[in-house]
């Protein structure tokens, strides 16, 4: 995989350290032989690369690629059978990293450059807990710094769209004040101080978001105006990732891990069905050979039902030496991902979502084909000459032109944190269907629980927030999916 950014330092920083959910903050996040204050410059660097990877090995690899069926458990992942629990680990690490993004922003060392970069990743960052979790902590969430530990739920509706406060708003004021300052930034692991790409990614977001939003709304004009600007990702070199490096300690967590809990993620039915029905031979980049077949003239490529249990497997007689199991570049070379934040590829598959369901104007095939075109040079993979004339990838004007941009997004999203579950979520493309064994009563999940620890410590806005989004299960929508 090409990599874009020569360097990344996971560096370690001294921080001040926030849960929303924490009700002794001082106690535990006094530290005298720590400074009063951290350069922006090592902050910045602390934000981005534990939230990349938090987003890429976590979140990403080990959960996320469950949800939105890349990977499927053949024992011990029980959220592939959707037993979802909190996630209470990444609440937790969101708010610290929320905490150092707003102690980056008070440095005295810091700079309006600084100031914007940091909202443009507390965008992100609050993204994903309304995304995750629905109605969360926003307007007061890193509010501990200043007494208030018990932060209230703002809804997902006012997070999103207050013209003053929501991300929206934030990621727009971020990119006029990057687009007329004469301020530089260091520690910048990911566009290495190039502020225009920052422009370009914090564009890119508020695409990723109006499209998210677009069943709420009637006003598309600020998609069009962006599709128009030429300010968004312009090619594979905008690509907002973080590499893994070869070297200890920077290398893909997977590369290290237990041979076990690699063999815990094996190709799914769903993906076999779709990369066999587009003879896509991205499937030699993101999936193995069975075990069965490796040595083959014609290696064989075969995916697991998802939701299985092992007894389930066990009966139906399946031998796990004909089951694929992830790409090399997921286990056998420490740098051969990426932790990625967002593709230009991703950017392309929503502006051809949005021309052909007649947001925006534009040609919804070159945005499409443009997009496609992206994900095979991202995996080093060179696109057969015919793939764009075969009938289960071309678009002809039909009603079907929307599942095939959709279905291509969705395997462009693979290990992306949890986008492609967000993209299922919001469009029912593809139509993932939950396993034989699931916990869910059969139902597709849309959330995680709130920690347990908010009903403790934020009881009073805890139940105040889940009476408006329906209830604290893991089937209450949010407001832009319903």
């Amino acid at each position: 995989m090409k990599k874009y950014i020569q360097l990344f330092v996971a560096t370690t920083v001294a921080s001040i350290i926030f849960t929303a959910c924490t009700n002794d903050f001082e106690e535990k996040n006094t530290n005298p032989n720590a400074p009063e204050s951290v350069d922006p410059q090592f902050l910045l660097t602390n934000v981005v690369s534990v939230s990349s990877d938090l987003s890429a090995y976590q979140q990403g690899f080990r959960q996320a690629n469950y949800l939105a069926q890349f990977a499927a458990s053949i024992e011990f992942e029980r959220i592939d059978r959707y037993e979802m629990g909190s996630n209470s680990e990444y609440w937790s690490a969101i708010f610290r990293l929320l905490s150092d993004i707003k102690s980056m922003k008070a440095s005295p060392a810091a700079n309006d450059a600084y100031v914007a970069v940091g909202d443009i990743m507390q965008s992100y960052l609050f993204s994903q807990l309304t995304d995750l979790w629905n109605d969360v902590p926003y307007t007061e969430a890193v509010a501990a710094l200043d007494g208030n530990f018990a932060p209230k739920y703002d809804t997902q509706e006012s997070i999103y769209t207050d013209p003053e406060t929501g991300l929206l708003a934030v990621l727009s004021k971020a990119v006029t004040t990057l687009e007329n300052t004469n301020n530089v930034i260091q520690g910048d692991i990911m566009f290495q101080g190039d502020l225009n790409k920052w422009v370009r990614f914090a564009n890119s977001l508020q695409v990723r978001y109006l499209l998210r939003i677009s069943k709420r709304t009637t006003d598309f004009t600020a998609l069009q105006s962006l599709a128009d600007s030429g300010k968004l990702m312009q090619s594979n070199a905008d690509n907002a990732v973080v590499p893994y490096l070869a070297s200890a300690p920077n290398q893909f967590p997977m590369f290290n891990a237990a041979l076990g809990l690699y063999q815990e993620h094996t190709m799914t039915k769903t993906v076999e069905t779709v990369l066999t029905a587009w003879d896509d031979p991205r499937v030699a980049v993101l999936y193995k050979p069975t075990e069965a077949s490796k040595n083959s003239a014609t290696p064989e490529y075969n995916g697991l039902q998802n939701g299985q249990s092992s007894s389930t497997i066990n009966a139906n007689g399946i031998d796990l030496n004909n089951i694929s199991l992830f790409g090399s570049i997921f286990r056998d070379v420490a740098d051969g991902i990426d932790a990625q934040y967002m593709q230009y590829s991703e950017v392309q598959f929503a502006l051809a979502e949005a021309v052909t369901r007649g947001y925006i104007t534009g040609d919804a095939n070159t945005y499409y084909q443009n997009a496609v075109t992206a994900s095979f040079e991202y995996y080093n993979t060179p696109i057969p000459d015919d793939y764009f004339t075969r009938p289960a990838i071309s678009l002809d004007g039909s009603a079907n032109d929307l599942e095939k941009i959709l279905t291509q997004k969705w395997l462009s999203l693979i290990n992306v944190g949890h986008e492609a579950w967000f993209n299922v979520r919001r469009t029912g493309i593809p139509n993932l269907v939950p396993g034989p064994d699931n916990f869910n009563n059969n139902k597709y999940p849309v959330r995680y629980l709130y920690p347990e620890s908010e009903q403790a410590t934020n009881s009073a806005n805890y139940k105040e927030a889940v009476d408006r989004i329906g209830g604290d299960n893991i089937n209450s929508k949010g407001w832009w999916e319903k």
